[in-house]
């Protein structure tokens, strides 16, 4: 089974409970995520995972309201948290997401888990290995197999690493692991649409005002094409561009 975890948390000191806001009247960012990775035609399941801290209490009522799946594992070994949880719930094929990436494009999703499935692969990302970045600042997608899981949750000790979760399969240099990388024909790298500060709230409000007056999805291409007709917005939160996707 494929099932895509979405790792959140509401101790973010830089927005605090911000997959807890909402992105339009009727949707906080959290729902808003998962309803577009429900568009996905691989995923067949989908997962919260969060902490067992005393603030993430509200991340599991949440959850229990609307009906949707949650996981309590460790804050900061959060290698240890996707295992536990993987484990759980003997999901196979593991899609992780993370909850600060609201506008995932589920056609992206599916592209990497069907490159890691023909490629037959431990590890696939649209974004690392980093090398040349291509993709905007808040589509990550990483694919991974259980067995990779199993084997990094055993064997990697580093502390960030394990923070990381994914660090392991790509950045450290091993022959453990047979990785792959989602390509881009475009050059994406200047936009940013991930969460992380009060201005990208305001870019992602922005976006997704925008697709709901177009009657648009709001796939990846069509995201640009709104940030490029409104540079101004675009210009918001780019003090806070990286130009290496989630990896900071």
């Amino acid at each position: 089974m494929i099932a895509a975890i979405i790792q959140a948390r509401l101790g973010s000191k830089r927005l605090p409970q911000k997959i807890l806001k909402k992105i339009n009247k009727e949707q906080t960012v959290l729902e808003y995520l998962i309803n577009r990775l429900r568009k996905s035609s691989k995923i067949k399941k989908i997962i919260i995972a969060t902490t067992k801290n005393k603030i993430d209490d509200k991340i599991e009522i949440f959850c229990k309201k609307k009906n949707f799946i949650c996981f309590r594992g460790s804050e900061n070994d959060v290698l240890s948290r996707y295992y536990l949880c993987a484990k759980k719930f003997r999901i196979k094929k593991i899609v992780r997401i993370t909850s600060d990436c609201p506008l995932v494009d589920p056609k992206i999703v599916d592209k990497t888990i069907e490159m890691f499935n023909k490629k037959k692969l431990d590890y696939c990302s649209n974004t690392a290995p980093i090398v040349k970045p291509m993709w905007p600042d808040g589509s990550d997608v990483e694919v991974f197999s259980f067995k990779a899981l199993e084997k990094a949750y055993l064997r990697c000790k580093n502390k960030h690493f394990r923070e990381h979760v994914t660090f392991y399969f790509w950045k450290r240099k091993n022959n453990l692991f047979k990785i792959g990388q989602l390509k881009n024909m475009f050059n994406w790298s200047s936009y940013r649409f991930t969460l992380d500060y009060k201005e990208d709230y305001k870019v992602i409000k922005f976006i997704t005002k925008e697709l709901m007056k177009k009657k648009i999805f709001g796939y990846t291409h069509q995201i640009i094409k709104i940030l490029d007709k409104n540079k101004n917005i675009k210009k918001i939160n780019s003090k806070y561009f990286f130009g290496i996707g989630w990896v900071k």
